[in-house]
């Protein structure tokens, strides 16, 4: 089997780490775990798991995921958050490919749960994601948000990633409050500038999107539920982002 290493991106993911890395361990011989600063065990667990620990401030989505990639033993290169495992038709889809034709990456169906609730509606499956890779030819997209793999050729695996997304529907808002002032933030990064009317278009049009064009007013509760915290997410993002330049502008007018 051609040699493959696993790259996963962590910050305070103790809970996760060891079984995302035993779900690499059957088709990587290399893992390296890229850290931004962990409060809790995770690097304790990673290198206890085998994996190979790199530190490195948070970057933004896309350059975190690529960082590791110049220091890995081999040039196909597998990458996982750590809250997803490989499931089996996967590592047996990875396990029958040559990997000769480093032009080819190869994308899998995502399984997103809500603690053991698989949700399907509304476009949160099959959540198609490309994570296998050569380096020599394809690569994370260098966006701080939402980043995803470049490839010139993608196939289908046609094998599943499990997702734990969130816990609980509590921890579906605790991780919407996260990643809304991650993308913030990754938005004024790269200069977006503040709007009173975004937040409000943005939540419209996510609502109006999942529910009809996805099919979530038909799809039950899973549907309203997708619809509804989709378009939160989209309107704290850009209610946030109004707020860091409000934040900056006052900063800027504090006299010295």
């Amino acid at each position: 089997m051609t040699p493959i290493t696993g790259i996963i991106i962590t910050l305070d993911e103790a809970e996760n780490i060891a079984d995302c890395i035993t779900s690499l361990r059957p088709v990587c011989d290399e893992i390296i775990v890229v850290d931004s600063g962990s409060r809790d065990d995770t690097v304790a667990i990673a290198e206890r798991e085998g994996a190979s620990v790199i530190h490195q401030p948070y970057l933004g989505d896309g350059p975190q995921k690529a960082f590791a990639v110049p220091r890995a033993r081999n040039d196909w290169i597998l990458a996982l958050d750590a809250d997803e495992r490989l499931e089996e038709d996967a590592v047996a889809a990875i396990r029958a490919l040559a990997l000769e034709d480093p032009d080819k990456a190869y994308r899998f169906k995502r399984r997103n749960f809500a603690g053991h609730h698989w949700i399907r509606a509304a476009g949160f499956y099959p959540d198609p994601v490309t994570r296998l890779y050569n380096r020599t030819t394809s690569g994370y997209l260098p966006k701080k948000a939402h980043s995803s793999v470049q490839a010139p050729q993608v196939l289908d695996t046609g094998g599943h990633i499990r997702h734990f997304t969130y816990r609980d529907l509590s921890h579906w808002i605790i991780r919407i409050d996260q990643l809304s002032s991650r993308d913030a933030w990754a938005m004024k990064q790269r200069g977006k500038g503040p709007s009173r009317y975004r937040p409000t278009w943005h939540a419209l049009s996510a609502l109006l999107r999942k529910l009809i064009l996805k099919g979530g007013l038909f799809q039950g509760a899973d549907g309203m539920t997708v619809a509804v915290t989709t378009a939160f997410h989209a309107y704290m993002k850009y209610a946030k982002l109004n707020e860091l330049h409000e934040r900056e502008r006052a900063d800027h007018s504090v006299p010295d």
